[in-house]
This record gives structure tokens, C-alpha cells and sequence, in this order.
């Protein structure tokens, strides 16, 4: 009896089959081993090899159609290319199964190998692409996994209260406070080094010290929690200026670019509606803040605010005169219409010489609009006229400024015309 099965397969000879008759499976079989026996000799006779394991059963599939036998033949083969051609070749001659004629020829002969090779190159591929892609970061990764590493390494604990802050805060001339130590962490990710937590609702007096030594900005979370915080920290400390995470986000989920869009937008605390003073244990107003003013330093750009250090220079040096008058001035009606028109928006718009409407902006981005703007002739604003606004607009040849209220004006250029609601 023959083997069913063999060790190793390295080649299968399919051939087509067509019988003049209707025949069973056994017939097509031993048609086969009795018209190829002595055909090749002993060494390639087809029993013998089943025998010896070195062909594997003979497979034969048949379908009858119109009273004929059409099928197909599987033989599988461990023999060289060679030896296996021939056998292939063997059953080509079988001409008779039964009593009915029979033709049988090969379609063709598969290298199993050839099949094995080209599943272990699909596999091969699949489970690279898998490595490459899950597995073995980019030099990128690499190097911003060590950064972020390294910044998360770097952060220091500042005064008494062991605050959470960027290494050396005291050597930078402004500093950020936000809420929690995990926003210290990411603005550290970011290269925004000069942070400091404030820890908690109650702000402690290291806290309230450093923001009168320093420029501040008082950056929140977007919610309600931020709202309650930016009170506790007004009335305990001086602070210049406050940036806001967009409506609904937390600072420490911000990104590089959502960070610096935010601090770009910092409105200056003084144009904040109800934003409480800072007063002394006694009650007392503290006296005015001075302290050198520097531009904001984001990552990778340049200072955002240059004029508010000649600004505040010139507030440290007029800081025994007396506050000028402000003069009521009188100031075209159209002007003071869009002032009404402007109410409760926190919105401003610059006009040309002939009171033609240029551009409408919110106030936040006032400033910028001044800085890159020209041919600006009156400003109107829904917010406070400050000292910062006064100079970079008589920088810009504005002759008129329009306002909600009038901020600390110590030194007001001559030729502008400056009018609030009340006036």
C-alpha cells in the first residue's frame, strides 16, 4: 500500500484529465501505476517511489459532464526538478482508463519552495512594516523623548512654600504663573522657562513679593476655576498682564503652538473689568508698581512687545511728577458714536485721516494692529486708555483716542486729542 503522505514536498505536477466514459477514482489510478509500470526502469517506477516515500498519493478530482469523466490530477513530488519532469511527462501517455480512451495532459508543475518563499517575503514585509512603525521610534521621537526628559528633570521648587517653577526663576525679568505644577511641566516641555505655580486658592506671600519685582503675566485655565484664581492671585499680587487657555482647556494639555497664541493674546491686566487691586495686610492700597518692563520671550520668536519697555522706562523716570490733566477734548461726533456703537464688545477700530473706518479688531490684538499698521489717524476702543497705548499710538502719528476710561496717564503727547465716554 502506499504512502499517503512524504516528508518533505518540493514539487506537485498538476495535469487535466478527460475519459470517454463514466469511471471512479480508483480506476484513474491504477490506469496510471499499471501503464507507467517498466515505462522508466525500477528506479523511477511509480509504485516503487510511493513505496520509499519519495511521491505522495496520487490525487485524482473527476466530474461527470454530457457522459464524460473530466477532472483534475495532483501528484506531489520530492524528487529533483529532473526526475520530476519526467514523471510528468509518464502520465501523458496513459491513454486508457477501463474500456473507455483517456487523455491526460499536464498544465503544469509548481515549485513548492517557490510558494513557501513568497509567503515567508509577504510575511517578512508585513512584520517589518510592523517594527519599523510601532517598534523603533524616529531620531525625532528619539531626541523630543530625551527633551521633554531632560525639561521635566529641569523643574525647581521657589521659595519657602517649595512652589513648582522653571530652573533659576529669579534670573529671568518676567515670570508666568499658572495654577498647577503639571502646567509647569508642560510650558517646560515647550522652552517656556520662566513659570511658577501658584499651588493653590490661597497665594502665598513668596508669590505676591516676585510679581512685584518682576513683570507678570497670570496665565489660566478656560474655565470657571481660572476665573475664581485670577481674583485670588489679583488681590494679592501685582500682576501686568493675563493670557487664558481657550474656553473649555486646561494649560497643561496645551500645545507648543496653542501656548503661544495664548501668551501672544495677553490682555493687559489694567483692561480687565473688576479685576480687583492688591492691597496690604492693613488693608491699604499698595503703592504703584515699578518695575522695568520687558517684552514677552516666546520660543523660537522674537520679543512681542518692544515698545513696552521704552514705555515703562519712561513711567520709571516720571515717577515723582504729577499725572498731566487730561484736557476734554472735543472730538468728531462720528467718532464718539462708534465709541457708543462699540459697548460691551471689548472691540477697537482704527480709522484714516478722513474718518474712514480702516480695520475693527478686538482690543486684545490692538497693539499688534498699531505695531504693523500706518496711516492711522483716531483709535476708538471699548477698554481703558493706558500709558502703553498713549506712547505706541503717538509713535504711530494717531492725533486722536477714544475710550471707555482713562487709565495712569503720566505723560501725554502734545497734539493728541484723548476723550472717554465721560468726557
Amino acid at each position: 500500500m502506499g504512502k499517503t503522505y512524504i516528508d518533505t514536498v518540493k514539487y506537485v505536477v498538476y495535469a487535466n484529465l478527460e475519459i470517454g466514459g463514466m469511471v471512479e477514482k480508483p480506476d484513474v489510478v491504477g490506469a496510471i501505476f499499471g501503464q507507467t509500470e517498466g515505462l522508466l526502469g525500477d528506479e523511477l517506477d511509480l509504485r516503487e517511489l510511493q513505496k520509499n516515500g519519495r511521491i505522495g498519493r496520487i490525487e485524482v478530482d473527476l466530474q461527470v459532464r454530457g457522459g464524460k469523466s473530466i477532472g483534475k490530477i495532483m501528484l506531489p513530488s520530492s524528487l529533483d526538478m529532473v526526475e520530476t519532469s519526467i514523471l510528468a511527462a509518464a502520465l501523458e501517455t496513459v491513454d486508457r482508463v477501463g474500456p473507455c480512451d483517456a487523455r491526460i495532459g499536464v498544465e503544469k508543475i509548481e515549485d513548492t519552495r517557490n510558494v513557501k518563499r513568497k509567503q515567508v517575503v509577504d510575511r517578512a514585509k508585513c512584520l517589518l512594516k510592523n517594527l519599523l512603525t510601532t517598534e523603533i521610534p524616529e531620531s525625532r521621537e528619539i531626541s523630543e523623548l530625551v527633551r521633554q526628559e531632560v525639561k521635566i528633570a529641569e523643574i525647581s521648587e521657589y521659595g519657602p512654600e517649595r512652589l513648582p517653577s522653571g530652573p533659576k526663576i529669579d534670573g529671568f525679568d518676567s515670570v508666568i504663573i499658572v495654577e498647577g505644577r503639571a502646567d509647569v511641566l508642560n510650558l517646560l516641555k515647550n522652552d517656556v522657562n520662566n513659570s511658577v505655580a501658584v499651588g493653590g486658592a490661597n497665594v502665598p506671600r513668596t508669590l505676591a513679593a516676585l510679581c512685584r519685582a518682576k513683570e507678570t503675566t497670570v496665565f489660566l485655565d478656560g474655565d470657571r476655576g481660572g476665573d475664581i484664581i485670577l481674583r485670588e492671585i489679583a488681590n494679592a499680587c501685582e500682576i501686568d498682564y493675563v493670557a487664558r487657555a481657550p474656553r473649555g482647556k486646561e494649560v497643561e494639555e496645551l500645545t507648543r503652538k496653542e501656548i503661544i497664541k495664548c501668551l501672544r493674546a495677553r490682555v493687559p491686566a489694567e483692561q480687565i473689568e473688576g479685576l480687583p487691586k492688591p492691597k496690604t495686610e492693613s488693608g491699604e492700597p499698595l503703592p504703584e508698581k515699578r518695575v522695568k518692563a520687558v517684552p514677552l520671550q516666546l520660543p523660537g520668536e522674537e520679543a512681542l512687545h518692544a515698545q513696552a519697555a521704552a514705555a515703562a522706562a519712561a513711567q520709571a523716570a516720571a515717577a515723582q511728577a504729577p499725572a498731566a490733566p487730561v484736557e476734554q477734548v472735543q472730538v468728531p461726533e462720528g467718532l464718539m458714536k462708534s465709541l457708543a456703537e462699540l459697548e460691551n464688545t471689548l472691540r477697537a477700530r482704527l480709522y484714516d485721516g478722513s474718518l474712514g473706518l480702516k480695520s475693527e479688531m478686538p482690543v486684545r490684538d490692538l497693539i499688534r494692529a498699531l505695531q504693523e499698521g500706518s496711516g492711522i489717524h483716531a483709535v476708538v476702543l471699548d477698554g481703558i486708555i493706558t500709558q502703553r497705548l498713549v506712547d505706541l499710538a503717538d509713535g504711530k502719528g494717531v492725533k486722536i483716542l477714544v475710550g471707555v476710561k482713562m487709565g495712569n496717564i503720566f505723560k501725554r503727547p502734545t497734539g493728541m486729542g484723548i476723550a472717554t465716554k465721560a468726557s
